[in-house]
């Protein structure tokens, strides 16, 4: 590969390391070892090994508390995978490459609960711990070692200004990671392995700030640009280790919008969806991000996806086998890990 003029590393570069013999990408002025792991854990139909996606609860009033789970690779419509402890909502999502956490939600109270599933298995949640604090519409982000949950509606008390932060493979309760400034709800949440993304939400009223942090260390987000719109998001950031995506939201727009995470700046139109819509559920491949279901304005089992590397219009990817509405959604192949 050349380099630039300034001798510079361009973001995103990638290398062959002959002294490991994996492939790496450069980010945040270091190189990262570029994950190939791709175990076959599609549906019984598939014959393409790729990334598991996840997305469970939620629904329409009365809620539901189905787990259910598609290959990112091969399109085709989701399968029952197990149940979620309760007929919940708008809770927020984390994942490695082997636990997927399901945090907090609406039910319709809110609650503190944190579950966990087995991505590779099928079967039913477990408990993991409690979040500090009892709400939902929350924002979810993850490396392969911590979950991060920022903000949240808290009903009747004032929306949650918390970060809260989890060890993925260890049992227990969240601990304060810090503070977002101000209180907000309904944001979306995407990440790459050094840095958590949340975007847009109420605080009261739909706001377009990007906000950001380290996700291996403590301490408040800090602000990194702004979306194209204000984004009542409702949980549907995506992406892979360079770049984030924004889908849906607001007033049921078909907008997709997004950022390259190791920079500051606004975020860039992408393309759109096959239907415009909000409350949705997303789940991530290094390669492709799904969105799953959501309100167009009735309730709908639309999967599209795109091409994370390119831009344009999301494509049809399947028919959910539930009515994912205000789900938690999540994979073992996000841009975290």
């Amino acid at each position: 590969m050349s380099l630039p003029p300034s001798g510079e590393i361009p973001q995103g570069a990638i290398r062959f390391n002959t002294d490991s013999q994996r492939l790496e990408f450069y980010a945040q002025d270091q190189w990262w070892v570029l994950s190939s792991d791709t175990p076959n854990l599609g549906r019984g139909v598939d014959s393409t090994p790729g990334v598991r996606g996840i997305v469970a609860a939620g629904g329409e009033s009365p809620f539901h508390d189905d787990i259910s789970y598609y290959n990112i690779a091969t399109c085709g419509n989701s399968v029952d995978f197990g149940l979620y402890d309760g007929d919940r909502f708008c809770g927020g999502s984390a994942a490695s490459r082997t636990r997927g956490i399901f945090a907090g939600a609406a039910s319709p109270t809110r609650v503190n609960i944190i579950e966990k599933i087995t991505i590779s298995s099928t079967g039913n949640s477990t408990d993991f711990g409690t979040l500090q604090e009892k709400k939902g519409q929350l924002a979810g982000m993850s490396s392969e070692t911590r979950g991060v949950f920022a903000g949240g509606s808290r009903s009747p008390d004032p929306l949650s200004t918390k970060l809260e932060y989890i060890t993925i493979a260890s049992d227990a309760n969240a601990l304060d990671f810090g503070s977002i400034g101000t209180g907000t709800e309904q944001s979306a949440g995407t990440q790459s392995p050094t840095r958590g993304i949340f975007a847009g939400g109420i605080q009261p009223g739909a706001v377009q700030q990007i906000s950001f942090i380290t996700l291996a260390t403590l301490g408040d987000s800090q602000d990194f640009g702004d979306l194209i719109n204000s984004g009542n998001m409702l949980g549907c950031g995506a992406g892979n280790a360079t770049r984030g995506v924004f889908m849906g939201g607001e007033s049921q727009t078909n907008l997709i919008q997004y950022i390259t995470i190791s920079t500051l700046g606004n975020a860039t139109n992408f393309g759109d969806l096959t239907d415009g819509r909000n409350d949705v559920a997303t789940g991530s491949s290094p390669t492709r991000a799904v969105c799953i279901g959501g309100l167009t304005p009735s309730s709908t089992q639309i999967m599209d996806y795109i091409t994370i590397s390119t831009t344009g219009n999301a494509t049809d990817f399947g028919t959910s086998n539930k009515v994912f509405r205000t789900s938690f959604g999540l994979s073992n192949g996000h841009g975290g890990l």
